[in-house]
């Protein structure tokens, strides 16, 4: 039988990026935890391109980049927690989205992971980072659009 009280998620993580689909994931995921009381773990995977530091300071350019990114999203999350608070926290590692985002749910015993959809075409051939994720098969995945 069903436990009312322990239903639901109690940790969710989302990947967010600053793209459009990433912002959707991270309003439902963040309602998602409202609803059920979770902890809500955002997590930004920096980028580490290797042709980056091939040239003379493009690894420097590429960090400036992502932490402005981050510190954007950042902000947001502080507005969003002064209309509805959520317990959350926002994490940055650079790295592979699917791997970064696998890495933290495991650590974090996550019950459930949200990602927004790709627009990119290239994820048809290659496999996209929620698609990654679900073959993981270790959580519950929801791909938001």
């Amino acid at each position: 039988m069903f436990e009312l009280a322990t239903d639901g998620p109690k940790v969710v993580v989302c990947g967010v990026d600053g793209s459009a689909p990433s912002l959707h994931a991270a309003a439902y995921a963040w309602g998602l935890a409202r609803r059920s009381g979770a902890r809500l773990v955002l997590v930004y995977a920096m980028p580490v391109a290797a042709m980056s530091t091939l040239t003379p300071g493009g690894a420097a350019v590429l960090r400036e980049a992502a932490e402005e990114v981050a510190e954007e999203m950042r902000a947001e999350l502080r507005k969003a927690a002064e209309r509805e608070p959520v317990s959350h926290e926002f994490r940055t590692e650079p790295g592979d989205p699917a791997a970064v985002l696998s890495k933290i749910a495991d650590e974090t015993r996550a019950d459930a992971v949200v990602v927004g959809a790709s627009a990119q075409a290239g994820h048809r051939l290659v496999g996209s980072v929620a698609v990654r994720l679900v073959r993981a098969g270790r959580w519950p995945v929801t791909v938001v659009p």
